[in-house]
């Protein structure tokens, strides 16, 4: 024998409702995923901290007029290599974001050579600021994939 039970409209609605959020409340689950430490975003310091650490270590061979982890600027003093004492460089690093990305980092170089007694600008090959930048990806995949390890 079947039994029909015939409810409202008004009173079926929210038992359905109430069914369906005891079903759905056991599908979260309780454990939550572990951070990975080597994320590609990491703002502890304002800035991804893989790229920040790649830059600093790119210009090392200059003096830092100014290193500023928050908002990502690193600016170099003039720098004369002893092979060549008659040019000198100066680097400004830019860290746009706090994603581990390609366009998140801007170098710009400025050059100067001796002459006449002083110092003159000189026009700084676009390769290479390119190949900076490329010095600071490469070198910031690698601490990351340290990281990982």
């Amino acid at each position: 024998m079947t039994v029909k039970l015939k409810l409202p409209a008004h009173t079926l609605r929210p038992l359905i409702a109430g069914v369906a959020i005891i079903a759905l409340s056991g599908c979260g689950g309780h454990s939550r995923p572990k951070a990975d430490l080597a994320a590609s975003k990491v703002t502890t310091i304002g800035v991804n901290s893989y790229l920040w650490r790649a830059a600093l270590e790119t210009v090392s061979f200059a003096p830092l007029l100014q290193a500023d982890s928050s908002g990502g600027v690193i600016v170099t003093d003039w720098y004369s290599s002893p092979a060549n004492p008659g040019e000198r460089v100066k680097v400004s690093i830019t860290i746009l974001d706090q994603d581990l990305r390609a366009d998140a980092v801007r170098v710009a170089a400025s050059r100067q050579i001796a002459q006449n007694g002083g110092w003159v600008d000189a026009p700084v090959k676009a390769a290479t600021v390119q190949k900076l930048e490329d010095i600071i990806l490469t070198k910031a995949r690698d601490l990351r994939r340290q990281a990982v390890s």
